[in-house]
Order: C-alpha cells, then structure tokens, then sequence
C-alpha cells in the first residue's frame, strides 16, 4: 500500500518565512529568465518546471512518485484541454485571414469614420476586443497597432493606444483560456467539480472588469486627444464602453467564460457602427499624417459574410455548451465502479472501454459521451474498492486532515477546443463556395502549427510547476506567509495579479502560478477564493501592457523594433493607476459589498 503524504508548511529550518522563500523560486526563476537573462520562454519554463520538481521531491518531501505524477499531470492539463482550446481558436484566425475575410472587416472599419478619436474606438477597443476574444496572445496588439499605423497614426502612439486598449478583454481572451485554466486549478483546492468554480470565477471577472470596459474607451481618447476632445466624441464613447461592459457582464455571468469577449466585442462593434449612421462628431479630427488610401471596395453582401464567420463560431459554441449537441447525450455508468477503478490501475489500455474511467467522486450519476474522467495514476490508491488520494492538505490551509485529489478529464466533444474546430470546419464551407481554394486550410494548419509549437511546450511546463507546487504544499507556504499582510491582502494581491503578467506577459501563466497561491491566501486569511483568484486574473490585464513581449509585439506591429523602452516609459504609468484601481475595488468587493461575490 502506498505511503500517504501530509503535506508540511514550514519544510526549511522550521521557519514559514523561510519556506516561503525558498518555495518562490521557480516563479522567480522563470521571472528572471525570460525577463533579465532573455531566454526563451520554453526554456524558462523548463527550467522553472525542474527547479519545482527538485524542491517539491527534496525539501517538501513529497515522495518521487507523487511528484512525478504531480508534474505529469500539469503538463497533460496544459496539452488538454488549455493547448487544445489555443490551438483551435488561432487556427480558426489564421483561416479568416487566408480567406480574406480577415482584411473585409479591417477594410469596413476604416471606412467607417475618418474621425481619429473614432478610429481609436473601433479599432484599439472593439477590433481589438475581438481578436483577444478569438485568438489572444499578442495578436491583438500587433494588429490593431499596424493597423492604426497604416490609418497614419504615429507609430509609437499607435502601439501605447494598442497596449492600454488590450487591458478590459484579456482575461477572456483566447475563449476564455485564463478563466478555464484558473478554474481547473482551483476546483480541487476550493472541493468543487471544474465547471461550476470555472463559472464563479467566470462570474466574479465579470463583476469586477465592466467597470473599468466603461472607462478605457474615454481613458483612450483622452490620452491621444486630451479632455475637451473627447468630449466631441462622448456619444460614441459612452456607446463603445456600455455596450461592451454590458456584454461582458452579461455573458460572463449567464453564458461562461468562452465567448464573452467575442459576443461583447461583437455588440461593441454594432452599436458604435449603428450610431455612425446618425450622428457625426460636429468637431471633426482628421490626421495630421497622411494614410494610404484604401482602393478596394467590398460590396455589402462580402462585408456581411465575412462577420458570419465570426457568427458561427459564436452559434457552434453556444449550441455545444448548451448541452444539445449531438453525441453529448447521458449514459449510464458502468454498474461495476470497483472493477473499473482496478482495470484504470493497471493501465487504462486494458480497459474493455477505453472512452470511460473512474471519476471523481465514486459514484457517477450519468456521464456524457464520450467522457474519460479518473484520478491521475500514482496520485491515489485503492481501498476497499474506494479511490483514496495519497495527498492530504494540513492545517491551518484546512481545518482538518483533508485529501487532495488529483483528477483528470478528457471530455471530447463538449471540450471549448472542440467545438472551436467544428465551427472552423463549417465556416470553411461558405469560404469555399464563395471561391477561396480549399488548399488554404491547409495553409492556415500548417502556419498555426509553426506559430504554436514552442508555446504549446511552455503552457505545459508552466502548468506543471503549478501543479507541483499546489500539490506538494509550496504554494501553500508562500500563502502563509503573504497573510501576514491582513487586511490589506486584497489591494496587495492585484498587484501580485499585475506582476505575474508582467513576468509571464500571459494572464494565463500568471493565473497558473499565482491564481492558486491568491486562493490559498484568501482562505487562510479569511475571505472569499473565489474574490482573490478571480482579482488575480482581473489585476493581471494591467501588466499586459508592460509586459515585455507584449512591448516587442507592439513595437513590432508600428515597425519601432528598438523602441520598447520609449513605449514601456509612456504606459508604465497608466499600469500602476489602473491596478491600484482595481486593488481598490477588491478592497471595497471583499469588504463593503461582499454580496457582489457569486458562491460556488
């Protein structure tokens, strides 16, 4: 029988402070590689992955097997479903852009207006909203600075606007990847399954970010054209702002995490276009550089077809999460548990049916189909038919003796990547009857391949050394220790949210390493998990800006290359206010109005 593990706190010299010292050094060395020493991010993840493997074996004492189960299963997370849902989404981007339908929209928003203060509006905010919502990493920036570049904005004002304008929708970018990600992380810490802490969290970022998606429109526009300005675009402003951060709320809180920014952006979008047909600013600003005349002309019918592609994402997605997609009907189980469990620990291979493991809780009510749900082999044992997991969380992180399970979850067809891939395989239909060739499928695979196969090893080794450290007791350390900051906790901790970002330049990397370490603090300190990881993502946009790949790509995108530290001098700044503005508001959330806090 396998040895049980009890995880302990203050591993070095007895000391938390210490401990928590010692415990932070994978993040800090991860920090340091890619932000000091320029390594590449799959090599800084590594490295932060063996550093984490090393400790959690020799300092936590946690036994080798556990942490080599511990490591696998953070980087089978990071493939499934987070690679997964990444990979679908850029494809499905990197189809629109083949097939033109990409470049119709671009060329439809610039003709929308020659107003300036209007085009920040609909390309920074509510283009680039979009793009966040489908694609994320970096894409956004780089595009709609070039493209607010090539409408004959100064280059370096082109990539700030672009910077701050990727702040409101970046924590539901790239279908929502930081909040599933986060979710999954926190479902065993907080004792719930994976999809309802994902939709509290969903909830939560929800009630904390519209209110700053109402003031980053006018925050943009001012910064570009100062305050009487852009009060000759305050109509416009005001419709930008409501409409998305109603959007954003809406769906976040009723839908889920996937598509809020892509239905939000959408509806942004619309409205400002809708108000274009009315009203004109009587105070009209032209740019003083002359643009590039755009000669190509797109008839309405085009215009129309290249925002159904979009539209079809939106429809696949919210038919596949509503439960009625085909083959996600309920089954019943398996009517012997025990054999099942004892075949999974042999080796699922031998299983007579592979699509169907133990789950979770013993004793499943239905499953859908097809559904691999199990604890992770070497992280549990078997005990009189029952699923047992070796590691137990100690107090004060619980108030008693408590297992931590590790599970795993391969659902097909209802996965958020899945249904990604159906929606890009039917909007390639309309592309190929209106004429695109079909060879450009192909293209769009092939380009998002290269684009993704070094990311893809970095967000699995940078899930590993989160799944190691909350297993082996470190994060659990370093929140100990962080508690001594007491009341004042939440403020600091949109600060540790906006860090992890700056390091990472990924909301979702530092939703992975200090989303549960936030959690964990919360829980020790007394106040709600749900606030402080959900504060921990909602803080983290504000580093997006700063970060330093972010800066590459958006010096990139406006041809400064070189120029990153003039662009880092003129947004810093803004970084700083806007996360002490949203330290303030946790403060006010975890304090003064609780009842905005959803319960799991």
């Amino acid at each position: 029988m396998a040895e049980l593990f009890h995880q302990t706190y203050n591993p070095v010299a007895g000391s938390i402070f210490l401990s928590a010292l010692v415990a932070s050094i994978p993040p800090l060395l991860l920090a340091l590689m890619l932000a000091y020493w320029r390594f590449a991010p799959w090599k800084s993840a590594i490295a932060g992955a063996s550093s984490a493997f090393l400790l959690a074996w020799l300092v936590w004492g946690m036994p080798l097997p556990l942490t080599i189960a511990a490591a696998t299963h953070g980087m089978a997370y990071g493939l499934w479903p987070i690679c997964w849902i990444v990979f679908s989404a850029v494809l499905f981007y990197n189809l629109s852009v083949e097939s033109g339908d990409f470049d119709v929209i671009r060329r439809s928003l610039a003709r929308l207006t020659t107003d300036r203060r209007v085009q920040v509006l609909l390309v920074a905010f509510c283009f680039g909203a979009l793009i966040e919502g489908i694609a994320g990493f970096g894409a956004p920036v780089a595009i709609t600075a070039s493209m607010l570049a090539g409408l004959g904005f100064q280059p370096i004002m082109a990539a700030v606007l672009a910077l701050i304008a990727n702040t409101a929708p970046v924590a539901f970018g790239s279908l929502g990847i930081p909040v599933t990600t986060l979710g999954g992380l926190l479902a065993p810490m907080l004792g719930a399954d994976t999809q309802t802490t994902t939709r509290a969290l969903s909830a939560m970022v929800g009630r904390q970010l519209p209110f700053f998606s109402l003031v980053i429109p006018a925050y943009l526009v001012v910064l570009y054209a100062g305050w009487n300005r852009m009060m000759g675009v305050l109509p416009a402003v005001l419709v930008a702002g409501v409409t998305f951060a109603i959007g954003q709320f809406a769906v976040s809180n009723y839908v889920g995490p996937e598509l809020t920014d892509t239905l939000a952006a959408l509806l942004s979008l619309a409205s400002v276009a809708v108000l274009l047909k009315f009203w004109k600013p009587a105070d009209s600003l032209e740019g003083e550089i002359n643009a590039p005349v755009e000669t190509t002309l797109d008839s309405g019918s085009r215009v129309w077809r290249a925002y159904a592609t979009y539209g079809i994402l939106v429809i696949v997605v919210l038919i596949g999460q509503s439960g009625n997609f085909a083959g996600m009907g309920t089954v019943k189980p398996p009517k012997n548990v025990t054999a099942l469990l004892r075949c999974g620990q042999a080796g699922y291979a031998l299983c007579p049916d592979p699509w169907v493991g133990p789950p979770a809780s013993q004793a499943p009510q239905s499953f859908r189909f097809p559904v691999w749900d199990f604890s992770w082999p070497g992280a549990y044992q078997l005990v009189d038919g029952k699923v047992m997991p070796l590691v137990q969380r100690e107090a004060p992180v619980v108030a008693k003796t408590t297992p931590y399970a590790l599970n795993y979850r391969l659902d097909f067809f209802a996965a958020a990547g899945t249904l990604v891939l159906i929606a890009t395989f039917i909007a390639f239909i309309p592309m190929v009857m209106a004429g695109a060739r079909t060879s450009i499928f192909g293209v769009a695979f092939g380009k998002t391949a290269a684009q993704l196969r070094l990311p893809i090893i970095t967000i699995a080794f940078i899930l590993s050394i989160a799944t190691v450290m909350n297993y082996s007791g470190m994060t659990s350390s370093m929140a100990l220790a962080l508690a001594a900051t007491g009341w004042l906790f939440p403020f600091f901790s949109a600060f540790l949210g906006m860090l992890g970002v700056f390091l990472t330049g990924s909301d979702t990397s530092s939703n992975t390493l200090f989303g549960p370490l936030q959690a964990t603090t919360a829980k020790v300190s007394g106040l709600d998990p749900i606030l402080m990881g959900a504060t921990n993502s909602s803080a983290g946009v504000m580093g997006k800006m700063i970060s330093p790949q972010n800066l590459s790509v958006g010096a990139a995108g406006v041809g400064a290359v070189g120029r990153e530290g003039e662009i880092f001098s003129k947004v810093i700044f803004h970084s700083l206010i806007l996360t002490a503005l949203m330290g303030l508001l946790a403060m006010l959330q975890a304090y003064v109005v609780p009842w905005m806090v959803p319960s799991l």
